[in-house]
């Protein structure tokens, strides 16, 4: 008795068939890098002048090669009464939230000023960073993991 003839079967995707690859939740969540430029310290004469204005670089680095939509919240407070009790209040001067839109692997300088009343250190690290992909349809953004603390020491002189 003879054996029927196998055939191999051949399976293929013609090369520009694209496949849509969902990002993980985490990797939405790392879109955006986000880098606080300020001085270590900051001397102010209270006497002289009561408001401490501080020039503040917060650096925004795409970390896809997608275009991403980036909104950016100032107005985000510490909640706990420790976080206030160690690092006391500031406000961010002038507008407080931002929209805006970055290339692939684009980094984008955003100039901002906080303003102290008193001596002490302080947390710049507040500014909530959310981002989405361009083309994903969602309701919201997905925030993005905030760096470390970002210290500074007000002085009076």
């Amino acid at each position: 008795q003879e054996l029927p003839e196998t055939v191999l079967l051949k399976f293929f995707r013609p090369e520009n068939t694209p496949v849509p690859a969902r990002p993980t939740p985490e990797q939405l969540s790392n879109l955006i890098k986000t880098t606080l430029h300020y001085p270590e310290s900051f001397n102010h004469s209270f006497h002289q002048k009561s408001l401490c204005l501080v020039p503040v670089t917060l650096l925004l680095s795409n970390c896809s090669q997608a275009v991403v939509d980036v909104m950016i919240d100032l107005r985000h407070k510490p909640t706990s009464s420790e976080a206030l009790e160690i690092h006391g209040s500031f406000t961010w001067l002038g507008q407080t939230q931002y929209k805006l839109q970055l290339k692939g692997q684009e980094v984008y300088s955003l100039q901002l000023k906080a303003c102290f009343v008193h001596t002490g250190v302080y947390n710049l690290g507040t500014p909530r960073v959310f981002a989405k992909l361009v083309d994903q349809v969602t309701l919201f953004e997905t925030s993005q993991q905030n760096s470390r603390p970002a210290l500074i020491i007000i002085n009076n002189i």
